[in-house]
């Protein structure tokens, strides 16, 4: 039980501090859930960075899509990395983020997504890390 309220303190934190999100995965398509919940992230006043390799250089939501988390230049000041792929990816994206984003402070991975090895591995670094929920579903609790 301890283990779930500091994750809900943590969930809280980050609701109301956190500016720029890393969202790998994120797909034009509006009907995806990657494309609602990095809508619903940039209406709460963040800024959401998208990374998809399928579409590096288009534009989602008045935002250039980058390739990889290594493309995002260092001043972009990403805080959190929201994880909208298959949990066999996470080691890696997790890797990336650590070594490219020098600002980053959250790794978060969405409903169903989860890799308990990269995720301490993050936690060793100092990041605070969320598997297997929602910003959309888990923030409106703390706002």
């Amino acid at each position: 039980m301890e283990i779930e309220l500091d994750e809900d303190q943590d969930i809280a934190r980050i609701a109301r501090t956190v500016k720029v999100v890393a969202v790998v995965g994120l797909s034009p398509n509006e009907a995806r859930p990657s494309w609602g919940v990095a809508r619903y992230l940039q209406a709460r006043g963040i800024r959401v960075i998208p990374v998809n390799p399928g579409h590096a250089g288009d534009t989602i939501l008045g935002e250039t899509v980058h390739a990889s988390l290594a493309d995002i230049p260092p001043q972009a000041g990403v805080q959190m990395v929201d994880i909208f792929r298959r949990s066999d990816a996470v080691a890696g994206i997790v890797a990336e983020a650590l070594d490219h984003l020098p600002d980053l402070e959250v790794i978060w991975t969405q409903l169903g997504v989860r890799d308990d090895h990269a995720a301490e591995r993050a936690r060793r670094a100092g990041k605070i890390v969320i598997q297997d929920r929602c910003p959309k579903i888990e923030f409106p609790r703390y706002l």
